[in-house]
């Protein structure tokens, strides 16, 4: 029998493989990767101002007010009445009275909204409005409402409520930024008062700000010729994601004289008014001559802010800031970290607040001037985030303000410069490595 001979078996040759090239692949790529991160770092930084501000008047001189207001594009009125607000046992409760008892509108923006007890509360306040014909406009931040339940959304829309996300009126349509936000918090009613402050719409804002799983928060509730401006702001973004003008004394009514204090409301976004938050802070540093006071979740200053505030102790003033000893984010408290050994070297003086999670974003000078609102002392809310804040400038309004400072000063440890310098190694190499991602915070 025939038989086919066996074809021999010839071993195919391979180039010899580099035995670095795949290493030398991923520390390519992780070069490339950080440059790429490095970039947008720096192309979301702060930077339109580029020199430290001086000033040769304090915020109390008629000459600060006439500097601050043209420059973030909001005149100061007299006649109005600025009230703090501590905590959710009394921001919440004034503003679900003041919408309950709305005549002619509800504008709401907000950036968390989390379904639970204070969230049905609000549902139920404003849908009972909205199908009494009252006029109720809600803006939500996309992200801020991932916890915010569908169902809860309709029960909202099917009463008359016109929810909307901020940028996308529609679930079809894409916001190319997701980076940037609205992190303002605002309710108008009737055109006539207004709050602002750094609270939100979800459970955690609850209670007296005295457990370790509440914020502990200071809000004001606006009345007089301020709340305008605050209007305005909100219909700035309605605007923008919905196309409608918002018209006529339903939003804008009269606004007389409801108090005694100078007060002015400016808003700040990458996308209209670029840095005025930042702008409204360094001036306010910059007119300090007695004493700067802080209270901030997220304190996080750039190089420009460190320099201007070492500026301020080297001229007398006394600076004091309050961070939280712990909040939603060890990895912004290590970030800010990064930023105190100059301060601490200058005779700033920080105090971490211990009894709740610390919320608050509040600056007073000179016991003079107060400006307060959803800015946080960092770059996100200076350069990247829709913001909104009110300053004021009335020593009898800003000393009730004092006196919360104060009181959240006593319930807070000092951390001396020798405390801060013994921080163990495995700390300030973590605080270091969380402070190259502080333009994103």
């Amino acid at each position: 029998m025939f038989a086919w001979p066996k074809r021999r078996k010839t071993e195919r040759t391979r180039a010899p493989r580099e035995p670095n090239r795949g290493k030398r692949f991923w520390i390519t790529t992780l070069i490339c990767a950080a440059i790429a991160l490095a970039i947008f770092f720096w192309y979301t930084s702060a930077r339109v101002l580029s020199e430290p501000v001086s000033l040769d008047v304090g915020p109390a001189a008629p000459e600060f007010a006439a500097t601050l207001g043209p420059l973030v594009s909001a005149e100061f009125s007299g006649g109005n009445r600025i009230e703090p607000l501590l905590n959710g046992d009394e921001i919440f409760p004034a503003m679900l009275e003041a919408i309950r008892k709305a005549k002619r509108s509800v504008t709401l923006e907000t950036y968390i909204w989390a379904s639970g007890k204070i969230s049905d509360e609000f549902i139920e306040a404003m849908s009972e409005r909205a199908r009494a014909g009252v006029p109720v406009l809600v803006l939500a931040d996309g992200m801020g409402s991932l916890k915010f339940k569908r169902e809860d959304r309709d029960r909202l829309r099917s009463a008359g409520v016109k929810f909307v996300i901020y940028g996308r009126e529609h679930w079809w349509q894409i916001k190319p930024n997701i980076n940037h936000r609205t992190h303002r918090k605002i309710l108008v009613v009737d055109g006539l008062v207004g709050f602002t402050g750094g609270m939100c719409i979800a459970d955690e804002w609850l209670g007296a700000g005295d457990r370790p799983d509440v914020w502990r928060e200071t809000g004001v509730r606006v009345q007089g010729p301020a709340v305008a401006q605050m209007q305005s702001v909100f219909a700035t973004n309605w605007l923008q994601t919905t196309g409608e003008l918002m018209v006529g004394e339903a939003f804008f009514p009269p606004l007389g004289e409801r108090g005694s204090s100078f007060a002015q409301c400016f808003k700040s976004g990458p996308g209209e008014d670029t840095e005025r938050a930042r702008i409204a802070y360094l001036l306010a540093i910059a007119s300090a001559r007695k004493s700067i006071k802080i209270s901030h979740a997220y304190f996080v200053p750039d190089e420009m802010a460190m320099e201007m505030l070492v500026a301020a102790r080297e001229r007398g003033v006394d600076v004091e800031v309050v961070v939280p000893a712990k909040n939603d984010s060890r990895f912004g408290r290590a970030a800010s970290r990064s930023r105190w050994g100059p301060l601490l070297a200058a005779g700033v003086k920080f105090y971490r607040f211990e009894p709740a999670m610390f919320h608050c974003k509040a600056m007073i000078v000179d016991d003079v001037f107060l400006t307060i609102g959803s800015v946080n002392f960092d770059n996100r809310s200076f350069a990247i985030n829709d913001e909104m804040n009110i300053c004021v400038i009335d020593p009898i309004a800003v000393r009730e303000h004092v006196k919360v400072f104060e009181r959240d000063r006593a319930q807070s440890t000092e951390l001396t410069l020798e405390e801060f310098n013994a921080r163990p190694f495995y700390v300030k190499a973590a605080d270091w490595f969380c402070g190259l991602f502080r333009s994103q915070l």
